[in-house]
């Protein structure tokens, strides 16, 4: 049975309010215009959808029973036609990454990115470096460190060299890297990271005490508020120390492994990640 869209989509609206005039408000025609339609749609089904009260409309058993199928459809269409964008279908794309990465890289390029992308229906989480592309639902996961990951293939991003960074007041009284040794510095989860950057100083490393974080975010956070010394990219911290709220007090870089794009080898890539892909590469290749 071929059933004219316009009067199914009066019949739902009138339904949903039950009233012809609301639901000739709503889809912008007149009152008259949607009670015919109706009508018609009644003459088509053989049944009546509505009893025609004084003070408006109660739906019949068949109109209750048409209702929450058309419901359902006109949302579902909605729903679909409002991902198009441009003349083009928005496809969702689902990207974590390590929180340092996401906040002093990522994230102040994305306005480019979606303004140019605009299909796009961009999904960013970060996470500590530890992250399950399958489990998550993931189409892309930026990582740091060899590149090694079981089941994934893996793109290479930019280094991010590690160098003491502290607040200016800390700074002042930093006149070489021995003077480090008197004060408190803060460490991550990977133990030997002090340890290797006094040795590329040429020096011992003294006895480790400062506290431990689990973020490279929270740490420059208690760095800049003067909590200690903090051994940081500062590619990924730009902001920070332009601002001056940290200072970079020495040259001393050591280099501990690298950000990675990371997706699963059974993925198909979409036409939103092959987008995605390539812009992220130009922008750090252009960056370098």
């Amino acid at each position: 049975m071929n059933l004219p869209l316009n009067a199914l989509r009066a019949f739902e609206a009138s339904a949903r309010h039950l009233s012809f005039t609301l639901a000739a408000t709503e889809l912008h025609v007149t009152q008259s215009a949607i009670s015919a339609q109706v009508k018609n749609l009644e003459q088509r089904l053989g049944s009546p959808l509505f009893r025609r009260l004084p003070r408006g409309l109660a739906l019949t058993d068949e109109g209750l029973a048409l209702l929450p199928m058309l419901s359902e459809s006109f949302a579902r269409m909605g729903a679909i036609l409002s991902q198009f964008e441009k003349g083009r279908l928005r496809e969702p794309l689902t990207v974590a990454a390590v929180g340092t990465y996401a906040v002093g890289w990522l994230m102040p390029r994305l306005p480019a990115f979606l303004r140019d992308h605009p299909f796009v229906d961009l999904r960013l989480m970060t996470h500590n470096n530890r992250v399950n592309l399958a489990g998550e639902g993931l189409d892309f996961a930026i990582r740091f460190g060899d590149g090694s990951w079981h089941g994934t293939q893996a793109e290479p991003l930019q280094q991010a060299p590690l160098t003491p960074v502290c607040a200016p007041q800390i700074a002042q009284r930093l006149r070489n890297p021995q003077d480090l040794a008197g004060e408190t510095l803060l460490r991550s989860y990977r133990a030997d990271e002090w340890p290797q950057w006094f040795a590329a100083a040429g020096l011992a490393p003294p006895v480790l005490r400062g506290p431990v974080f689990d973020t490279s975010l929270a740490m420059a956070s208690a760095a800049v508020q003067g909590f200690g010394i903090a051994l940081l990219p500062p590619s990924m911290f730009t902001a920070e120390l332009q601002q001056g709220r940290l200072v970079q007090p020495f040259d001393v870089q050591i280099a501990h492994g690298r950000y990675w794009l990371t997706w699963l080898k059974s993925r198909s890539p979409s036409a939103a990640m092959g987008e995605f892909q390539a812009w992220l590469v130009g922008e750090v290749v252009g960056s370098g």
